[in-house]
């Protein structure tokens, strides 16, 4: 068995690429556009771990994605510098729901509010104004 990709499906396409891309840091890898079926498929990766792809699903005739996308849970990233990362998304207009107190763990809302988890790779040490930031909303 192999793992391939996770699928969410997205209501904006030019919301969700900032989000991912220009926010997080994910490059695409691929899309498919099927006229038939009349939905694009965009396939995001982290830099060098191509192989774990994110699958965007757009569906052209709009989805209703209701505000129950945390039943999906959450998709969980790795980052360099979880501070630089949380100061990206936050100039980008991105409510930062769990700040990185510890310096290790936070949670943002994409545009379709799934909860992504950002994750420090090694350990930073604990920096204001993270470390007195309170949550904001649920994550």
């Amino acid at each position: 068995m192999k793992y391939l990709h996770t699928m969410i499906r997205i209501s904006d396409v030019e919301k969700s690429l900032d989000f991912y891309c220009k926010g997080l840091g994910l490059i695409e890898t691929r899309r498919m556009e099927s006229e038939q079926g009349r939905f694009t498929l965009i396939f995001l990766a982290a830099p060098g771990d191509e192989k774990a792809e994110l699958e965007l699903t757009y569906n052209w005739d709009g989805d209703k994605l209701g505000d129950g996308s945390r039943n999906f849970g959450h998709l969980a990233y790795r980052v360099e510098n979880i501070y630089q990362t949380c100061e990206r998304l936050k100039d980008m207009g991105y409510t930062i729901n769990r700040p990185p107190r510890d310096g290790h763990m936070a949670f943002v809302r994409s545009p379709d509010n799934i909860s992504i988890e950002i994750l420090q790779e090694g350990n930073l040490e604990i920096k204001e104004p993270w470390a007195s930031m309170k949550n904001n909303g649920i994550w």
